[in-house]
């Protein structure tokens, strides 16, 4: 349900405001009650609940939980919960949605929700003509796999179409059919594994061979969600920064080795939301890399930056993701509920935007770091702070370690206890 409040994300000062101050005013500004923001304190998990997600569990570890600024997206504003240990990820992605406000925020679209799942065939001794043997069956087969969810059907999702591929080796070739399915709000995979499961026999009868997988597959190709953004070329940096960014850029498209590195900036954005909504990284991180490999069959950017005519930098990002708000972890567990509650979300589709919105932010915020000061200087104060505690620093003690750690130009834990010992005796 949206939230029934008229949400600001552009928090003066917000990170300067301590724990107990940021969550009073993400409880002021959504639909969160102090009880829902409560889950947080102890990771969101108790260990009976653990106990009934995976099998042989010890206990449960914690990620840090942020809240991304700044946002609007569609029109609307956000504050976005990202969990990540990674420094810098939450004030990055909230210093380049600062960037795009100005000028518009934001602007998501999906494809409808279409998951696939294959089936597998193999000793097909007419491959050719099984291939169109099925496509003649498709009715027969829609129907089979609807059977098993009405549900689903019932709220406009379900079995679409279908499509058979023909994969050749020296070893051997495969008949595989492909189930496109509509799975609404869900993440789909049990969905779709339940409808290959139940279609699998009648397929191979069909094709004539016997079958080997039926499972979904990860490359969601069908199920793709869009984000533009135009970011302010004064704010980024002026001109020569603007230029920089995009021979940067160009570089991640031409690239595999630079290109990997572009990617992972994207994904620490996108992997911290469906982390904090209870979503599957996994699925989704595989979806997204292997929508990387372009035309030419070589992994390339995920992302695209333009000059527009106004000398503002253009960015674009188009990827499969697979969330959903029904089913999995999003249901069971505390904090990922309150993340969507946070959110205020109606829609898979709708989580789906803002999470490429925080993706391509994200980008943005890491390349220009690149194209101007260097990566380095930009991490040195966050990292300093995490090496600080490292050594041991009190919450009062930190600023002192990591002034000292900078100006001395080592941020390393041995000097950070040396520093720490010299601040305690007065030396």
């Amino acid at each position: 349900m949206a939230n029934s409040r008229a949400i600001n994300s552009r928090i003066a000062n917000f990170r300067s405001y301590d724990v107990a101050a940021r969550r009073a005013e993400v409880v002021r500004q959504t639909d969160l009650t102090d009880a829902d923001i409560a889950v947080y304190d102890d990771g969101g998990l108790g260990i009976d609940q653990a106990d009934r997600m995976v099998e042989n569990v010890l206990g449960v570890i914690g990620i840090p939980v942020g809240v991304a600024t700044n946002f609007t997206i569609n029109g609307r504003d956000y504050l976005i919960p990202l969990a990540t240990e990674e420094a810098s990820v939450v004030a990055a992605a909230s210093n380049a949605a600062r960037i795009a406000r100005g000028l518009g925020g934001f602007h998501v679209s999906s494809t409808a929700p279409i998951m696939q799942a294959q089936i597998q065939l193999v000793d097909v001794v007419d491959p050719a003509a099984a291939r169109i043997r099925l496509l003649e069956a498709r009715d027969e087969i829609m129907a089979l796999a609807n059977e098993q969810d009405p549900k689903l059907v019932s709220v406009g999702g379900g079995v679409k179409d279908i499509s058979v591929r023909i994969i050749s080796s020296p070893e051997a070739t495969y008949v595989v059919l492909h189930l496109h399915v509509d799975v609404r709000d869900a993440m789909g995979a049990n969905a779709v594994n339940t409808m290959a499961e139940a279609i699998a026999d009648r397929v191979a009868e069909i094709g004539g061979g016997h079958v080997v997988l039926r499972i979904l597959t990860n490359k969601a190709d069908l199920r793709l969600t869009r984000a533009r953004a135009v970011f302010d070329a004064e704010l980024i940096g002026g001109p020569e920064v603007v230029d920089n960014l995009i021979h940067a850029a160009r570089m991640a498209e031409l690239d595999p080795y630079r290109a990997a590195t572009h990617n992972k900036g994207i994904m620490n954005g996108i992997s911290s939301v469906v982390l904090a909504t209870g979503n599957d990284t996994r699925a989704v991180e595989a979806g997204c890399h292997s929508h990387a490999i372009n035309a030419d069959g070589i992994y390339s950017s995920l992302s695209h930056f333009e000059k527009n005519a106004d000398g503002n930098i253009v960015g674009t990002l188009e990827l499969p993701m697979p969330v959903g708000l029904v089913g999995g972890a999003t249901k069971v567990h505390p904090a990922a509920q309150a993340a969507i509650k946070m959110l205020g979300v109606e829609s898979a589709d709708e989580l789906a935007g803002i999470i490429l919105a925080v993706g391509l932010a994200q980008n943005l915020a890491a390349v220009r770091v690149l194209a101007s000061e260097g990566v380095q200087r930009g991490h040195m104060g966050l990292h300093a702070r995490n090496i600080a505690a490292s050594a041991g620093a009190e919450k009062h003690e930190i600023d002192a370690v990591v002034a000292r750690l900078i100006a001395d130009k080592s941020i390393r834990v041995e000097h950070a206890e040396t520093v720490l010992a010299e601040i305690r005796t007065g030396n």
